[in-house]
């Protein structure tokens, strides 16, 4: 399933694997310089989102998340669903 497929917005996620990184931008993001060109103020909007939907993520537009054994199915479905709705409201 591809979250950034499902709604309109423009968003560049890292490939799935144990570590993750979502930039609000309209193009591959290979480097610092790709990264640089993301719109922060979004990033803001969407963390500040996902805190509210009780998802806690890396706090800056630079920092690279992760995910282990410990997360559950449950765990990462209510990530997605919550995702979803802070998407629809930025």
């Amino acid at each position: 399933m591809s979250l950034t497929t499902d709604l309109v917005q423009i968003m560049s996620c890292l490939p799935p694997a144990g570590m993750y990184g979502f930039f609000f931008t309209d193009g591959e993001v290979k480097n610092f310089e790709d990264a640089a060109k993301q719109d922060t103020a979004k990033f803001g909007r969407w963390h500040r989102g996902m805190l509210e939907h009780g998802v806690y993520l890396a706090p800056s537009a630079y920092e690279a998340g992760f995910t282990s054994l410990a997360h559950t199915e449950e765990d990462i479905d209510k990530t997605i669903q919550a995702a979803r709705e802070v998407m629809q409201s930025i």
